[in-house]
């Protein structure tokens, strides 16, 4: 099981606690959890099913790069944090 985490600033637009889900892969688990809350989903992931522009994927603290997260694999025990980018200057 790997635990899937978002940032506050996402929860103040739709209900996303953590949860324990099962996946070897980033896609795995957060589909597990879209599969639970599917109200998240289209907050994290784009019309063709890619991680949408202004969000980020951390793996076990480290950040993966966008084109490159889905497909990121997990161990058990993993912690898979998602947070809005911040952008600007």
């Amino acid at each position: 099981m790997v635990t899937v985490e978002f940032t506050k600033n996402l929860a103040r637009h739709v209900e996303c606690p953590s949860k324990r889900v099962a996946g070897a892969t980033v896609a795995e688990a957060l589909d597990a959890y879209f599969a639970e809350i599917p109200a998240v989903k289209a907050y994290v992931l784009d019309e063709q099913g890619a991680v949408r522009h202004h969000v980020v994927v951390f793996v076990d603290g480290a950040m993966v790069p966008r084109k490159q997260a889905l497909s990121e694999p997990l161990s058990e025990g993993s912690v898979v944090s998602v947070m809005q980018a911040l952008s600007g200057g």
